[in-house]
């Protein structure tokens, strides 16, 4: 299958600039990027769509370049409803060494290059970048930008600091230009203008083509939700700040209207082997063959085959009822004797607000080693050996441990 057919297959294609998708994957091996700011120390679930497309495109054949944003970070892509804190540069190195080991991971393969845009950022001259690269932009195009425009209608306004973050991303498409012949650059699509900037930037300052390709934003269609920190459900491949079990739990609980778009987007399964889990899907749903595999795979590849293999066995103790041989790194919420339910199922994340908590109880949905829970104090009797298993539905597990 050629690349062109594989990438819209999979729904990784969302706008492109050159009037077919065929002339930036299926012609000359071309040299791809993706740039990612230091704004957290871990990638999550929200933005690793596009860290599989630079694999697809790696694994392609293609040369593939992933830029770490120890220069960009300093300043701050604009968000259209505030400004970004502008952070330490030693928080920046600390989160973009981390970045690059978890990226690793994902994009192993040989023709994976990964720089940091600090290297040359920060050596820039202030007034050769303004003659050199900002006469070739307009303040009218720049406000046009969606978030820049946002925050100009806002009382609150725009930095100067922020307003240049565009002319510093297509500097850096131009440099990779020059300096490795990268001539593509890809992201989510909220990128696209920031991404367009380079390519006219090296069309002007080069009179050369470069393209642009972007993503889709990736939603749960059952909640309409997309994943990420804005949304506060945001799952991280760091496995200090989301186990590998708790990474295992969501990919295991995603929807059914979903699941198959996750199996193209997220695992290197071939379509064959999606065609045969999903029609197992059809045949028997009640056993969840499709998230089963998509749980398996994602954390296998995030985490390690043996991780996954251990949250695998953890999940099945779990949902038949039995805490006793649990991992040690499975999760356990700490809670003491005389918490309210109502505050343990908001701690546990298995509700999302009091009201939301007793109506839960009310419904009959929660249950305690097996038992409808009605909105009580924890008593020494709801624990063995320390432990109790906490449910809301039949999907939705917490193990509770006391302090």
């Amino acid at each position: 299958m050629k690349l062109s057919e594989l990438l819209r297959n999979r729904r990784y294609v969302y706008q492109h600039s050159s009037e077919t998708l065929e002339e930036i994957t299926d012609g000359p091996k071309r040299t791809v990027y993706l740039g990612v700011d230091p704004t957290a120390d871990s990638i999550h679930v929200g933005n690793l769509a596009v860290y599989m497309l630079l694999r697809r495109f790696a694994d392609a054949g293609h040369k593939v370049i992933l830029v770490i944003g120890g220069g960009t970070g300093m300043i701050g892509d604009p968000k259209p409803d505030a400004e970004r804190e502008l952070l330490d540069v030693r928080e920046i190195q600390a989160r973009s060494a981390k970045l690059r080991n978890q990226a690793q991971r994902l994009l192993g393969a040989p023709n994976v290059q990964m720089v940091n845009n600090a290297d040359w950022l920060t050596k820039l001259n202030l007034i050769e970048f303004l003659r050199d690269t900002g006469k070739h932009f307009t303040v009218n195009s720049l406000i046009k930008k969606d978030a820049i425009h946002a925050r100009m209608e806002s009382d609150e306004g725009i930095s100067y600091t922020e307003f240049s973050y565009p002319l510093l991303q297509a500097y850096d498409f131009w440099h990779l230009y020059k300096e490795y012949d990268c001539n593509v650059q890809i992201g989510g699509s909220d990128q696209w203008g920031n991404i367009v900037a380079g390519v006219d930037l090296i069309r002007r300052k080069e009179s050369k083509i470069a393209y642009a390709l972007t993503l889709p934003l990736i939603i749960d269609k059952a909640t309409r939700r997309k994943f990420g920190k804005s949304e506060g459900n945001a799952i991280w491949l760091d496995p200090e700040k989301t186990s590998p079990y708790q990474f295992y739990q969501f990919w295991l609980n995603a929807s059914d209207e979903s699941v198959e778009d996750y199996l193209k987007l997220f695992t290197l399964l071939s379509d064959d082997e999606i065609r045969a889990v999903m029609r197992e899907q059809r045949e028997n749903s009640a056993s969840r063959p499709a998230q089963k595999k998509l749980a398996q795979e994602v954390t296998a590849l995030v985490h390690g085959k043996n991780e996954a293999e251990k949250a695998e066995k953890s999940s099945a103790a779990l949902f038949s009822g039995s805490v006793a041989n649990l991992s040690a790194d499975v999760l356990k919420t700490q809670v003491a004797l005389g918490d309210a339910i109502v505050g343990v199922l908001l701690s546990t994340k298995l509700a999302s607000s009091k009201r939301e908590a007793r109506q839960f109880l009310e419904d009959g949905a929660v249950t305690l080693n097996g038992e409808t829970m009605t909105d009580r104090p924890l008593a020494e009797s709801d624990f063995k050996d320390g432990k109790a298993l906490l449910k809301r539905g039949k999907r939705n597990v917490c193990v509770l441990a006391l302090k």
